[in-house]
Formats: C-alpha cells, structure tokens, sequence
C-alpha cells in the first residue's frame, strides 16, 4: 500500500468515527452565543493558530459572530510572550478583552493542554479563567482531548486511527469540523460565494 493511500484510508477513517452527536452540541453552544450577543474567542498554537485565524474569518462572514483569535495579533502576543511568559500568554489577552459569561472560547488543538506534561499550559490557563468566569468553552482537539475535554461544555475529539499521525489528522479536521458548524443551518447566516453564484455565471 502506497502512504498517500494509508493516509487517504485513515482520514476516511476519521470521518466514519466522528460524532455527529458532538458536533451538534459544539453548533448549539455557537449559536447559544450569537443569541446573547456574546464574543467566540479562539485560541490555538502552532498550525492550529493559522487554523484559528481562517476559522474567525469564516464565524464573522459566515456565521455573524464577533470573533477573535489572540494569535492575530502578532505584537502583543511577542509583548507577552517577552515579558510574561509564554503560558500566560492567552490567559492574559481574554483578561485585557473583559471574557465575560456571555462569551464563549473555542480551542483548536493536537492535544488540550496538559499542565502536567507541561503540554500547552497557555490553553490550560485561559481555559481556566473561562470557567472562573462563566464563560463557554467548546474544543475541536484530538488524541484524548486533554484538559480541553475535561471542562468542555461541548468538544468534538478527532478520533486517532494511527499514533504516527495524530498531528495531520487533528489540525486536518479541525478544519472539517469548524466548515461543518459555519455550514450548519442554525449558525449560517450569509451564503458563501460560489454557492451563490448560479451555474451559467460560474467561472471555473
């Protein structure tokens, strides 16, 4: 079997483990927020930060939702990182943006956070500010979900089919699961482009 043919069965994989159940939950919060007119925060390191920033795009023009990704902003988040330490860094930026119980924070990651294994400890803390504060949290993480599983109030955990590549199928769909809640009919609001353009004008 050729790898782009084991990699290709494995994401097929994923997609028949996935729980539709949990997604539905992540979609309910989402809109949850709209309704009171509360913010969606997203926070992510590493591939999952370019992650979090195309998925802001895609929640405010798609689905009408105020949304941030701390990662956006390089500036401050160098500021921090230089003066205060790297796992704070976020935890900090949801305290100078007034998090609130109305908000809701989104975390896209490999793993969840894990302060033990001193894994993403930036996640952990804003996770825990979320909490003490009221505020939603929702993950679309992978391996056993972490500590983002562990306080969730919905989480949709990318199912692991092959321990070498947890990395690229968790970031991966991260990807499929955010254009499943964007496409969702209780959280879309505004039709995307192509779809919106009827077949006779369409240039392929």
């Amino acid at each position: 079997m050729s790898y782009a043919t084991q990699h290709l069965k494995e994401t097929a994989e994923i997609v028949a483990k996935l729980n539709p159940a949990d997604c539905e939950k992540c979609v309910r919060e989402l809109v949850g927020v709209r309704m009171r007119g509360g913010r969606l925060f997203i926070l992510g390191v590493g591939g999952s930060a370019a992650n979090a920033s195309h998925a802001v795009n895609d929640f405010r023009k798609i689905a009408g939702l105020e949304c941030y990704a701390p990662t956006d902003n390089v500036s401050e988040l160098t500021a921090r990182t230089n003066d205060e330490g790297w796992a704070s860094v976020f935890v900090e930026w949801l305290r100078g943006s007034r998090l609130t119980a109305k908000d809701c924070v989104m975390v896209l990651s490999v793993g969840g956070g894990n302060l033990e294994k001193n894994v993403s400890p930036n996640l952990v803390t804003a996770l825990q500010l979320a909490k003490q504060v009221g505020a939603r949290v929702i993950g679309i993480v992978g391996k056993d979900g972490g500590y983002t599983a562990k306080v969730a109030d919905a989480c949709v955990i990318v199912p692991t089919v092959n321990s070498h590549n947890v990395t690229p199928h968790s970031e991966a769909f991260q990807a499929v699961v955010w254009h499943l809640f964007v496409s969702h009919p209780d959280l879309k609001v505004n039709q995307t482009k192509w779809e919106s353009v009827t077949p006779q004008n369409r240039e392929v």
